[in-house]
């Protein structure tokens, strides 16, 4: 339940989140009805000071476990289960390049480091009775548990996250991002949405804020534990970050002599040392256990069986500013100072997509790219031998040499963790252009369903972006269903002809009320429409939103249609079961009905699976930050964060916006000062020793 306090006037006054705003007032929270802190600073240090506060206050024992768990001590904390994720860390060296981050990071982000842990200490000291006795062992947090909690989050969950799920698997992960100009968009100004696509749940889960520092307008969100504003917007710009198809971690397969390893036919040593773990028991007495740590010139070993040795490379540990970055970016008036911000070049993963009041729109193939001295996208996409020298890169590509498109002639970009070719149609950026490990060739159902949105619309209202944010019309059923329908036609099948009626009358889209996507989900996992030998037309560059196509086993394709019917009769008694009954979110005690699917099946509005049972299949990831942005006189902006702002487990925000994503709405972001005002649930002033309630 929501519970909106009243102020008097007086009270009220407080808030300031207007730009013309000069007077110096209270450093204050002010909290909305949504559990999203409109925070109001003076200073830099009291800005992240209450951020810190702030994010404490809604996700303490997530914090103090992630933190926990990054500086590479959860087994000693938590027990056995967390060892194998303390090996992780020790393996990878973070604690070392810790203090070597701390020593080359730039002044100004030490600072927002430094005011950023101590709200969240404070908040800590303030109010112990909300967090958990077994999470206390984490406090007191250090700027050097910020440098590796981020460590961890980039370079395992992130750069490394493809080459390590060769070791173990990782979710599946990805974004939406569009860019719209004034010549595209009916009011004549240029919009943005931001959609990245994790998982709900721990070190992937966003924190959204608002912040003002001086008059100065930044909203938007980050992952929980980390300071500023990652994916944001202002009264002037915005951008959003797409997952991109960059090959920036590889993993080499070492050829054994002797105890040591080959590279240009000569043995090497194995750098060798080794860590204590320590590990709780169930009784909490202690047991310390020695790992092994073994680097070679490629990288630290990462695997390691009496045959084979896997050791990894990835790019970043040379870049220690990447949150002072984001901080630039949301600090930028105009693109020149936004691009200059960009040009740091220490974020090292992520598409940029981008827009402004002035009606700039730009993508940028964002992060760090190896220089490689040879070799195309399938060489380095795979487990790499290790006996060359040559192929243990040490040098990035520049900005300059990066894929980029700004102010396209279309008037649109898009990003759907599809390569920077087709950012937008017809394509400007040629691959011959680039060396040939830049990016692979490919577009999948679901940019080729953002691209399709865009593409039939000359005049795009904000409402209609809205919509087409929400959409769950799927691509690959629009593309595929003629020929299914016509293979049907021509053959001997009752069932299939049966099945056929529904999917005729289906919608083809996965909202919670259609009839026939779980017909069509069921015969589409069954058909594996990622296998190209599938089509009769395979994927090319010239016909990038238009293949594949058609079906080159038609019979086939009949049959699984047959198998799929039985098997939903069989279970659900009816082949038109409303998707939503079978596909639900259950989260923080709520079960409601679904919308969307995996978006490998062309679908924008993403809600991928992470679980099931005998009778349903739930939500695990997808939709996670909602932004859509207009920048006209004033910024329009409608938000969403699908689970919610909260993490606490007696937070009335722990899954409070879940009804909203069921119901495919999104809310308004309250930006302004006014808006402000009249959303405040309560407000919160700074104090010597953190903030109280003004009563």
């Amino acid at each position: 339940m929501k519970i909106k306090l009243l102020f008097t006037l007086s009270i009220v006054s407080f808030l300031t989140f207007s730009c013309a705003q000069t007077e110096k007032i209270e450093t204050q929270i002010a909290w909305d009805t949504w559990g999203v802190p409109h925070i109001t600073a003076n200073t830099t240090e009291e800005l992240f000071f209450a951020q810190g506060w702030a994010q404490m206050h809604n996700h303490a024992n997530l914090i103090l476990k992630l933190y926990g768990s990054s500086r590479g001590k959860g087994a000693e904390y938590w027990g056995q289960e967390k060892f194998d994720n303390d090996m992780l860390i020790h393996t990878l060296g973070f604690d070392q390049l810790a203090d070597d981050w701390a020593k080359n990071q730039d002044p100004e982000i030490k600072t927002i480091y430094t005011s950023f842990i101590k709200g969240m200490n404070a908040y800590a000291t303030a109010h112990p009775e909300t967090i958990d006795d077994k999470n206390k062992v984490v406090l007191p947090l250090t700027t050097k548990d910020m440098n590796m909690h981020s460590m961890y989050v980039i370079f395992t969950r992130f750069i490394g996250g493809n080459d390590l799920g060769r070791v173990q698997q990782w979710p599946d992960m990805g974004s939406n991002a569009y860019a719209i100009a004034p010549k595209r968009s009916a009011s004549g100004n240029a919009m943005l949405v931001q959609n990245p696509h994790l998982p709900w749940w721990e070190e992937f889960l966003f924190f959204e804020s608002h912040l003002n520092l001086n008059g100065k307008n930044m909203y938007g969100s980050t992952l929980v534990g980390f300071p500023g504003i990652a994916i944001g917007f202002n009264e002037n710009l915005g951008w959003s970050h797409t997952d991109n198809t960059i090959d920036n971690a590889d993993t080499y397969e070492l050829e054994l002599k002797d105890g040591g390893y080959l590279l240009d036919g000569e043995r090497k040593d194995f750098e060798a040392s080794s860590k204590i773990i320590r590990i709780k028991q169930k009784d909490g007495t202690i047991l310390d256990q020695e790992i092994p740590i073994m680097k070679t010139v490629h990288g630290p070993v990462v695997n390691k069986t009496k045959d084979r040795v896997l050791a990894l490379r990835m790019v970043g540990f040379d870049r220690p500013n990447m949150f002072l970055q984001w901080w630039r970016m949301i600090n930028s008036s105009t693109f020149n100072e936004f691009e200059n911000a960009l040009k740091m070049a220490q974020i090292p993963f992520w598409n940029v997509m981008y827009a402004d009041k002035q009606g700039e729109i730009f993508y940028l193939f964002n992060g760090l790219v190896p220089k490689r001295s040879s070799g195309d996208w399938d060489y380095w996409n795979r487990v790499i031998p290790g006996g060359k020298s040559a192929d243990v890169w040490t040098e990035m590509h520049s900005y300059a040499d990066l894929p980029k498109i700004k102010n396209p002639e279309g008037g649109w970009l898009q990003n759907a963790n599809d390569p920077p070719w087709t950012s937008t149609i017809p394509m400007t950026l040629n691959p011959d252009d680039y060396p040939s490990y830049m990016a692979p060739q490919n577009m999948a159902f679901r940019p080729q369903r953002s691209a399709r949105m865009l593409m039939e619309d000359e005049s795009i209202t904000f409402d209609e972006l809205v919509e087409y944010k929400l959409s769950t019309r799927l691509e690959f059923a629009d593309r595929i269903l003629d020929d299914l329908f016509a293979a049907v036609d021509a053959s001997d099948s009752e069932k299939a002809k049966q099945a056929k009626l529904v999917l005729e009358n289906w919608d083809r889209e996965a909202d919670a009320d259609s009839k026939g996507m779980l017909l069509f989900y069921n015969w589409a996992n069954k058909f594996n429409m990622w296998n190209s030998s599938n089509y009769t037309k395979q994927w090319t560059m010239d016909t990038p939103n238009t293949t594949p196509d058609g079906l080159s086993d038609p019979n086939r394709a009949v049959q699984l249609l047959e198998q799929a019917a039985l098997e939903i009769e069989t279970k659900f008694g009816s082949l038109d079961t409303p998707w939503g009954d079978y596909y639900r979110i259950n989260y923080n005690g709520k079960n409601l009905p679904a919308n969307g699917i995996d978006g490998s099946m062309g679908v924008f509005r993403v809600a991928w699976p992470g679980g099931a049972d005998d009778n349903n299949m739930f939500v695990g990831g997808g939709d996670s930050w909602v932004g859509i942005i207009e920048f006209g006189d004033t910024v329009k902006a409608k938000v969403l964060l699908s689970y919610g702002n909260a993490t606490q487990k007696d937070s009335p925000h722990n899954g409070d916006q879940l009804e909203l994503f069921s119901k495919k709405e999104l809310r308004d972001a309250w930006f302004t000062k006014a808006e402000v005002e009249s959303n405040t649930a309560r407000i919160e002033v700074i104090t010597k020793d953190g903030f109280r309630e003004n009563k």
